[in-house]
């Protein structure tokens, strides 16, 4: 059986916020608020007539006004100037209730009926839109996760390429240098032999050693 509605308020930034629940803890969450708003004193249960009709009409959606403000409670509102001056929200006057006609107290209790199960839809609604959303946060923390792992497969492959083709180049140069070495070793040989060859030959021969 769907709980008995009721109507809370509070404030957050320049709007106040009202919405129908059937406990304070429904309306927190509703809120979205981290804290115990009401424990603390910044919300508040309400009878406004108003409020009650507007927020009925909507169970558990949040409406708002502009905070200083008597308008209308909606689900979108802009911030006045009111509220930028620092005027503070007025509050609504006390009412007597009377007693209403049996009928009357009838049909209430039938909207009220009707309104803890629109709440109660919205309530799903807005739980399976958290999941979903939770859902295609995984998939895409997911789809991310391949993505960085494929990519750092493919910069490990390639220096590991690069590695081994520095090595080689590193190989074949190590070589050449081995090579030069012995060409220049040999080189300087020969050049000495050459030299002296060419000394001897510039000589006269009656001045050669004999």
């Amino acid at each position: 059986m769907a709980r008995k509605l009721k109507v809370f308020t509070t404030s957050a930034g320049f709007f106040d916020l009202a919405v129908s629940a059937p406990s304070m803890r429904a309306a927190l969450d509703a809120w979205g608020a981290g804290a115990n708003l009401f424990h603390q004193g910044f919300a508040q249960q309400t009878d406004d007539p108003a409020i009650v009709k507007a927020t009925l009409a909507r169970p558990g959606v949040v409406l708002r006004r502009p905070v200083g403000t008597d308008q209308p409670f909606r689900e979108e509102a802009e911030a006045s100037e009111a509220a930028f001056d620092g005027q503070a929200a007025k509050e609504p006057k006390a009412t007597r209730r009377r007693r209403k006609p049996v009928l009357a107290e009838a049909t209430d209790r039938k909207e009220e009926r009707e309104a803890a199960r629109a709440f109660e839809k919205e309530r799903a609604r807005r739980e399976r839109r958290e999941r979903q959303e939770a859902a295609e946060r995984r998939k895409e923390a997911a789809r991310r996760d391949r993505a960085i792992a494929i990519a750092t497969a493919a910069m490990e492959k390639a220096e590991a390429r690069h590695e081994a083709t520095v090595a080689e180049i590193e190989q074949a140069r190590a070589a050449l240098d081995t090579r030069a070495d012995r060409e220049e070793s040999r080189w300087r040989r020969e050049r000495e032999t050459l030299e002296e060859r060419l000394r001897q030959a510039r000589v006269p021969r009656h001045l050669r050693p004999v």
